[in-house]
């Protein structure tokens, strides 16, 4: 296990440094104008001397061999349009918390509603729960997700009478941005453990179950749940890239001062080494999700052995 542990962390690392180099490379084939706050007014020789004082008139391994040192070292470069020639991670460092704390909030909402959720809907299945519970799934993977958001935000403002705009200070104004970060994962949850219950429900130590006389809760919750709930583990880290990803739009239509609207908000202004930044934070969100989930799903399900090759003895 061990071992195995060991590759996958390898892995993730040599899956970020080709993620950070691409990045690295799309930005140095982006507009040089994101570079200068003021672009327009400058002459050429100004502009040949800041791409010369940034070095980005250097040979392309040049430039991404000097990044990944400055990177190792926590300097990301300084912004050139948001906030002129403030540290890209002193601005990030304003903006993370907010988003992170939103996420997790989020995740709680999902796992609270999105399983029992999905537990009904496999112990009542064919009934008006699980056709409810359908209904709800299909609504969020058909529709447009900023659809709902925006009903969500109109219809919530009017009927909880909660800010439109979002005051942290005020804890009302985090409901909406939240439940609307959630609701994607409430119908992930809900659909993959109604499935994976289902599943069980068909093998044989079911059957033996109900053979020997055990309720049907007993069967469902103590039985089919715990093994149903083992595949889901694996998913549970790397959705928290989905909240993050969903948090881009949301956090602009409610005006929260985190990430998201950040990113938005860069990109319209050009600024290369903010935008650089926030995706590679994105990124690196990604594969640690995604190794987090092999992990626990090592540590959860004893079945999953590390010893011999398949088909070994």
């Amino acid at each position: 296990m061990i071992k195995y542990l060991a590759k996958r962390i390898g892995r993730s690392l040599i899956t970020l440094v080709i993620i950070i180099s691409v990045v690295f490379l799309l930005m140095r084939m982006m507009p040089i104008e994101g570079y200068f706050p003021n672009f327009d007014k400058m002459t050429d020789a100004q502009i040949q001397a800041g791409l010369e004082a940034q070095g980005l008139l250097d040979p392309v391994p040049v430039q991404l061999g000097r990044f990944f040192v400055n990177l190792f070292h926590g300097d990301l470069g300084v912004s050139h349009g948001y906030r002129n020639n403030v540290p890209v991670t002193e601005i990030l460092a304003d903006k993370v918390p907010i988003s992170i704390q939103m996420g997790c909030l989020s995740i709680i909402v999902s796992l609270i509603l999105g399983i029992p959720l999905g537990t009904m809907m496999a112990r009542y299945k064919g009934k008006w729960v699980d056709k409810m519970g359908t209904l709800f799934i299909v609504f969020i993977q058909a529709v447009p997700a900023a659809v709902y958001y925006l009903m969500f935000q109109l219809y919530g403002t009017l009927l909880l009478d909660i800010p439109l705009l979002f005051d942290a200070a005020n804890w009302k104004s985090w409901i909406l941005p939240v439940f609307s970060m959630a609701l994607g994962n409430i119908a992930y949850y809900a659909m993959w453990l109604r499935r994976y219950m289902v599943d069980e429900s068909n093998k044989d130590y079911v059957r033996l179950a109900r053979a020997k006389g055990a309720s049907g809760n007993t069967i469902m919750f103590r039985h089919i749940f715990r093994n149903a709930f083992v595949p889901m583990v694996q998913y549970l880290p790397s959705s928290f890239l989905n909240t993050v990803i969903g948090s881009i739009y949301i956090e602009s239509l409610y005006s929260v001062p985190g990430m998201g609207g950040l990113l938005v908000q860069v990109i319209k202004d050009n600024d290369n080494n903010m935008v650089q930044a926030i995706v590679l934070l994105y990124a690196t969100v990604g594969v640690i999700g995604l190794l987090l989930g092999d992990i626990m799903m090592t540590v959860l399900d004893p079945r999953i052995s590390f010893g011999t090759k398949e088909g070994g003895r």
